[in-house]
């Protein structure tokens, strides 16, 4: 380390210089960090298991030019649903009042107790007949699926004072929730006031539409054997999904006359556009970490160069003096690691400090501690790459001609 001494008299001297370097470092260290950070949890977000079998769905929203009478949505809807499940292809067909990724969102507090007493849990709330399981493909891991006469008109269910809808399906997380260490099947939750309704099976995987807030809120969902509007969501082969969906418009608008489908798309299509904002944020973010990765190596380098030409006439007297070209290269990659180890000590304090910024302001998850040393690292690899080229090209200098300048 008797290179230390000379190194730390010449960074006295170049305060400023060394500063902005130890300060582009830091900043670099903190913002690159929580920027990583913020792109793995777009990039889990991107890859979250909605539990359907998505390559194989489409749905279809309806427009009446004269909507009939609410008494008689069910009667219609279990018309539409035969035409749908007669069609070639098909492989099962449900009306759902929602589906992951769209635009409408139920929900309805869980007790274990009437009246919305006790413990309560938020909980999506499906309503759908007996073919959604096989159509959005979730699978039981207990009990079973809601027969034909279960399935209840939602109109009526609803027409009265108290509803009551005996049979409901629960997902894991809610039934973790409800009766933890225990099975649920057979048990008794309350939705609707004072009416039970008995859990007759449990699904895998069924979340909250909304999949940001099923992160945060656990993504607690049940199932209601009721009938009535909402999307149409049919069950295909992956490769014939354009062609059923124009052959399921064409039979939806025979049926009634004055009715349209507004629309007709795939599931994965309103993948793609419920996760636009997450996938574009990543990319932005992956730029910023590039942007401020080159800046910093750009000012390294520089900085490195600068002090190369400053220091010509020291460097050919060491050479003079008997110093090997590893010795000089030694001396300035010394030099770097101290200011990068210097900035990145305050870049990790800053990158904590960003970090519980971004919880309390935005309700992110907190910095895990293994980004830290990997930043660390990564700015300390930088640092040498950057400070290589011109260090070997102070290395090489011959004595003569560096005493000469």
């Amino acid at each position: 380390m008797k290179d230390l001494a000379p190194i730390l008299s010449t960074l006295r001297r170049h305060r400023i210089a060394a500063g902005l370097i130890v300060l582009e470092v830091a900043l670099t260290c903190a913002i690159v960090t929580n920027a990583l950070h913020l792109i793995q949890t777009r990039v889990q977000a991107l890859n979250a298991d909605s539990g359907l079998a998505e390559s194989e769905l489409i749905v279809l929203n309806l427009r009446d030019s004269k909507p009939p009478p609410r008494e008689r949505t069910a009667g219609i809807v279990a018309e539409d649903m035969a035409r749908l499940r007669a069609l070639p292809g098909v492989k099962a067909a449900t009306s759902s009042n929602q589906i992951v990724y769209g635009n409408n969102s139920n929900n309805s507090g869980v007790t274990l107790e009437p009246d919305s007493k006790g413990l309560r849990i938020v909980a999506s709330q499906y309503a759908a007949d007996d073919q959604l399981l096989p159509t959005y493909g979730l699978k039981l891991l207990e009990g079973r699926n809601f027969t034909p006469d279960e399935v209840l008109d939602s109109f009526q269910v609803f027409s009265v004072p108290q509803p009551s809808i005996p049979q409901v399906i629960v997902n894991k997380v809610l039934a973790d929730k409800l009766f933890a260490g225990r099975s649920a099947l057979g048990q008794v939750i309350y939705v609707f006031g004072s009416a039970p309704s008995t859990i007759v099976g449990v699904v895998q995987t069924l979340t909250h539409p909304q999949l940001h807030r099923a992160r945060s809120e656990g993504g607690a969902a049940m199932i209601f054997p009721l009938r009535g509007g909402g999307n149409y969501v049919l069950r295909v082969d992956a490769a014939q999904r354009d062609a059923q969906i124009k052959a399921a418009t064409a039979v939806l608008e025979a049926g009634d006359k004055g009715r349209v489908v507004t629309q007709g798309r795939p599931l994965t299509e309103m993948r793609a556009e419920f996760y636009a904002q997450d996938r574009a944020m990543a990319w932005l973010m992956g730029g910023v970490c590039v942007a401020l990765l080159l800046v910093t190596a750009m000012g390294i380098v520089g900085l490195a160069s600068f002090w190369v030409q400053q220091r010509t006439r020291m460097i050919g007297t060491r050479r003079a003096l008997g110093a090997t070209e590893r010795q000089i290269l030694r001396y300035f990659q010394i030099e770097n690691l101290l200011l990068t180890t210097t900035g990145v000590v305050i870049g990790l304090g800053g990158a904590i400090a960003l970090s519980q910024l971004l919880m309390q302001s935005y309700e992110l998850p907190r910095l895990p501690w293994a980004y830290l040393p990997a930043g660390a690292l990564a700015l300390w690899l930088l640092g040498q790459l950057a400070v290589w080229v011109p260090a070997r090209r102070a290395a090489r200098l011959a004595p003569v001609a560096a005493l000469r300048a």
